[in-house]
């Protein structure tokens, strides 16, 4: 596991890569499906690259490239050559052993090759039996190559091996029902305890490091529940548009492309209670309670309890921008949503009667995420409210992107003759904490999958309930005359949702 309490050998540094001084895999051969498109290229290699730089593959390792682009295993290996950088001896001489194979994902003679080049490498690298799948396609394929797999005998090891494992993007599904229907495929090809599927908001160190902060701590743990929390807010703000992914966007929307996956994932952790281990099961375990203690709403309540806009056209970093109706692939009378805010409810001991703000969004003023836990106020306030106008209640922010870190908020008393309060801001940061550099997301979750971590990846009755939450509100914002409102780029998102919480006497905590 990576996180902090489970790994203490791995995080808390200060000096070097956080890199160097994690173990290596056993040998094994990576197999990425969708090796020539963007993923691929952004993410996943230089990921790999990263870990080969800082010794943290075997020397017996080789990726095997799938895909229907007509390239070769020279092409490829030029291609993975580049995600190094300039200083990538380590990883050119790794990139030696790497393969690719093209081909129609779903025909025969495709696996067939497969099948052949990976016992090649078996023999020739030493990658010994062990097998890593990676699903880089777009989500209709996945049960396509899973089931492709199975039948060529690959969702087994090698002679030799210990694992073969499949490693799902997302989006896991576009509603319940879809995700129930990738399940049943992908338990026909692999055991649950096969398949990883992939957030990487979950490799992020600060999302990590919220266990950390709660069940190492014994100042914070015993005032997070309803007895001193009047109100949660989670925030998950981008300043950029849709960009290249209009075609995408339009099919997805803000809440199936980040509130099913991302929020609920960040919102289990903050709200979720103490497991009796910091193990794979234990934290999976709580997380899956957290969840199914929200309360999923009523298609008819939507709109009482929910807000969707979608960004018109205005200025972010100083510079005009579009409406989301002008970018390229989208219709110019879209009515996909490109913000989402929620109120959300947990029924359970911990937090029964505490609403949950959710809210995510492109073009906002800035890229950021945050959870706000904003305490009760004081019962009597012996000052006077004169003296205490710039005094709001205490809270603590975590910020987990991009500038990591904790913000505990607090009332001190300004300066002076008059006892006049004012909050104030206490400040940690874990660049400067702890020095040096730490593992990209992708890196992390990469090396987990690889040495058999399941801890940070999404267990199948989570996905389930997640969408069990969120499909009652895309069912909503199906039906005729569903309400979308208009925000211009670069403000905090629709009038609508700032009323959300007006209406309970709250507002927002803007990053």
């Amino acid at each position: 596991m990576t996180s902090t309490a489970a790994a203490p050998a791995r995080r808390g540094q200060n000096h070097g890569h956080e890199l160097d001084r994690v173990g290596k895999p056993p040998p094994l051969a990576m197999v990425v499906f969708g090796a020539s498109g963007d993923l691929t290229a952004r993410k996943l290699l230089p990921a790999l690259a990263a870990l080969g730089e800082h010794g943290a593959l075997p020397d017996e390792f080789a990726v095997v490239g799938v895909a229907r682009t007509e390239w070769g295993d020279d092409d490829f290996r030029r291609v993975a050559a580049g995600a190094a950088g300039d200083h990538s001896s380590r990883w050119r001489k790794l990139v030696d052993n790497f393969r690719y194979v093209a081909g129609e994902y779903g025909h025969p003679d495709t696996f067939d090759r497969l099948k052949s080049v990976l016992d090649d490498l078996d023999d020739k690298v030493g990658t010994s039996g062990n097998r890593l799948y990676y699903l880089a396609t777009i989500p209709d394929l996945f049960g396509v190559v899973a089931e492709a797999l199975a039948h060529h005998g690959c969702n087994k090891p090698g002679a030799g091996g210990t694992f073969a494992r499949l490693v799902v993007e997302k989006p896991y599904g576009d509603d319940l029902e879809s995700a129930q229907v990738l399940d049943r495929q992908l338990h026909k090809a692999f055991e649950e305890s096969q398949i990883y599927r992939i957030d990487h908001y979950m490799g992020k160190e600060t999302v990590q490091n919220v266990l950390a902060l709660r069940f190492a701590n014994s100042v914070f743990e015993p005032v997070w529940n309803r007895r001193y929390v009047d109100n949660v807010q989670i925030t998950v703000a981008e300043e950029l548009g849709v960009e290249h992914r209009g075609g995408f966007y339009e099919r997805a929307g803000a809440l199936r492309d980040i509130v099913q996956n991302h929020v609920m994932q960040v919102l289990a952790l903050t709200l979720m209670e103490p497991p009796a281990l910091m193990d794979a099961q234990g934290i999976r375990d709580e997380k899956v309670k957290l969840l199914r203690a929200v309360v999923v709403p009523e298609v008819e309540a939507v709109t009482t309890m929910a807000v969707r806009g979608q960004y018109g056209a205005g200025t972010v970093g100083g510079q005009g921008v579009p409406a989301y109706r002008d970018e390229q692939d989208v219709a110019p009378d879209s009515t996909t949503e490109t913000y989402v805010a929620m109120k959300l409810a947990v029924e359970n001991w911990r937090w029964a009667g505490v609403p949950v703000y959710v809210r995510t969004g492109k073009r906002l003023p800035k890229r950021a995420t945050e959870v706000a836990l904003e305490f009760q106020r004081v019962p009597h306030l012996a000052f006077g409210q004169r003296l205490a106008r710039e005094l709001h209640a205490n809270s603590i922010f975590v910020r987990i992107q991009p500038d990591e870190g904790v913000r505990l908020v607090f009332g001190a008393k300004v300066p002076g003759e008059e006892f006049r309060l004012r909050s104030v801001g206490m400040d940690f940061s874990y660049a400067q904490a702890f020095p040096g550099s730490t593992a990209d997301a992708y890196e992390r979750l990469l090396h987990d999958a690889m040495i058999g971590d399941p801890t940070l990846f999404i267990r199948t009755d989570e996905v389930a309930q997640a969408w069990t939450i969120v499909d009652p509100i895309l069912d909503a914002w199906a039906e005729d005359g569903s309400p979308l409102t208009r925000y211009a780029a670069g403000t905090w998102g629709p009038h609508e949702a700032d009323l959300l919480l007006a209406r309970d006497l709250r507002e927002w905590h803007d990053p």
